[in-house]
């Protein structure tokens, strides 16, 4: 750290900072990796680069901008070295669906925290930011560094595919389906 950003003042605003971000950060890596350790590295990193680098803000009030950025470039950089290939889009499969009442009654927080976990990161980032982390489009546009619009396109298409899945779920459930190994098994 340079020598002006140390001492009490600036403790106590990385402590301020910690405890005022560390658990939404957590929950965002950990919606983005999925992996509890992969979410505690990821935030972990995100406050080491705001030690290093915090004294760059300018304005102190877009702090959660810039963690949250920082995090999902971080992000965004652990995944570019584990995977090196590109997916492609097939818009038709979007399709928006109404999904019932009664479908949304009968899911449970943990299936619902499933099918976010399974969205494509594409997806899965802008929904995440935008409810539950309560950011705005131009918010998460900054984060994710890409436009606006792409940022209300890719959160509609990423609740087309969370209904889709949450209404896959509900189905089943509501059907109670036994697997034919299971039941082949137990007989």
């Amino acid at each position: 750290m340079r020598p002006d950003t140390c001492g009490p003042v600036a403790d106590v605003e990385f402590e301020r900072l910690v405890e005022e971000f560390y658990m939404p950060l957590y929950r965002f890596g950990l919606s983005l990796s999925r992996h509890q350790s992969d979410a505690s590295d990821l935030t972990q990193q995100t406050f080491w680069a705001w030690a290093k680098k915090g004294h760059q803000l300018r304005d102190r009030s877009r702090a959660k901008t810039w963690l949250f950025t920082t995090l999902y470039r971080e992000f965004l950089a652990r995944k570019r070295h584990a995977d090196r290939f590109v997916e492609t889009e097939d818009a038709s499969q979007f399709e928006p669906l109404h999904v019932a009442s009664t479908v949304v009654d009968s899911l449970d927080a943990a299936t619902v925290q499933e099918a976010l976990h399974a969205l494509n990161d594409r997806y899965r980032a802008p929904v995440t930011l935008f409810y539950m982390k309560q950011h705005s489009y131009r918010e998460i546009a900054e984060i994710l560094e890409i436009p606006i619009g792409t940022v209300m396109s890719r959160i509609s298409r990423g609740k087309a595919e969370l209904r889709t899945r949450l209404s896959d779920c509900a189905a089943v459930a509501d059907r109670k389906v036994v697997p034919i190994k299971e039941a082949q098994g137990s007989g």
